[in-house]
């Protein structure tokens, strides 16, 4: 699928949220619900430092908001848009779930390498791609319009000379 003038409205959305996370000292991730309708129903940001757990990433805080909130045809007719492309549990979370298409700006190979690039210490999770872990769901990105803003959000001064 070709990505639209819509899609790029809502990434910008999320990645705004991961500018919001770095701000916060958080992890520089931000990801949007939006229903078959375009009107946005969820929307959340990094938490994992501010709220001193790993797992609170936007894309499992999408997924646990989306199955209690959403019917399942709602769930399947909705689009997650993304900073950074689901580590293996929130594409897990999104795929057990039952929602629909993911968008991100960033892949996880993109941000395994500009962190390996910098010096950091790799991510505890492999860095595989959505459909590796949940080989059904439809998915769009990277999005090289953000690389350069989300390359200076997720590395910050480790990247400067």
């Amino acid at each position: 699928m070709s990505i639209t003038d819509e899609d790029l409205a809502h990434l910008e959305r999320a990645v705004a949220l991961a500018r919001e996370a770095a701000a916060a000292r958080d992890g520089a991730f931000g990801s949007v619900l939006v229903d078959a309708a375009g009107v946005e129903r969820f929307a959340d940001r990094n938490r994992e430092t501010t709220l001193g757990d790993e797992t609170r990433h936007p894309e499992f805080e999408i997924a646990r908001w989306a199955a209690t909130n959403l019917t399942a045809a709602e769930r399947a007719s909705a689009t997650v848009y993304t900073s950074g492309e689901h580590c293996p549990m929130c594409s897990a979370a999104h795929a057990w779930v039952g929602l629909g298409r993911i968008v991100y700006a960033a892949s996880a190979a993109q941000i395994a390498e500009w962190r390996r690039e910098v010096g950091m210490a790799p991510s505890p999770v492999a860095a595989l791609a959505i459909t590796s872990v949940a080989p059904g769901l439809v998915v769009d990105g990277p999005v090289g319009a953000f690389a350069d803003e989300l390359r200076s959000l997720l590395v910050g001064d480790a990247a400067a000379p």
